[in-house]
């Protein structure tokens, strides 16, 4: 049973994140929630007892934390992999949910927020862009580039594949992501190259 109740909290916040990822915040309901992740309504309850605003801001968090992980998985190989597999990883995403999944955190973060689970949520997407950016800002660094354009490409990469991604389900085509891949790859060889 013990082994059950990780299991069920876990695949609640996972789904929670996929929903989101969805149909935004707002269309994101704990009943809604209960019937996607297959669980009792009263589980969702007992592992949040802080309701949508818990289980929102977590399933937040662990979208941003695997993707951070991914991230500087690749980035061990520098800037451009790390672009790549980020590229790589959206560009996955999208095809995979047949352009009906994008990424939470921008999905909470593009929602005017109402209430203060709008607000929570938003401070945690907030949290994991700035997570992103440092990574990608910080190996850039660490392979040359001079700090204040290492942040600005950083912050340019994030906000140009995040744009894309919600390209690319509206225009169901990755094309977007791929439009932006060759760019952002010169801007950082450059960036790296100049010293």
């Amino acid at each position: 049973m013990s082994n059950n109740k990780p299991e069920t909290r876990q695949r609640l916040v996972s789904s929670a994140a996929d929903m989101i990822s969805r149909r935004g915040l707002d269309a994101t309901s704990i009943r809604e929630l209960a019937k996607y992740a297959k669980v009792p309504l009263g589980s969702t309850y007992h592992y949040f007892p802080g309701g949508k605003q818990q289980v929102a801001v977590e399933a937040i968090q662990y979208a941003g934390d695997n993707v951070a992980h991914l991230l500087q998985q690749a980035l061990e190989a520098g800037p451009i992999a790390g672009l790549h597999s980020f590229l790589d990883l959206w560009r996955s995403r999208v095809k995979q949910s047949h352009f009906q999944a994008g990424c939470p955190v921008l999905a909470v973060a593009t929602e005017e927020p109402t209430d203060e689970v709008g607000l929570a949520t938003l401070e945690a997407a907030s949290e994991v862009f700035s997570k992103w950016r440092s990574l990608l800002a910080k190996s850039l660094i660490k392979h040359g580039a001079e700090k204040a354009q290492a942040n600005s490409i950083a912050t340019l990469a994030v906000a140009s594949v995040e744009g894309s991604v919600a390209l690319c389900r509206a225009h169901r085509s990755l094309q977007p992501l791929d439009e932006i891949e060759q760019l952002l790859d010169e801007l950082m060889r450059q960036a790296i190259s100049q010293h």
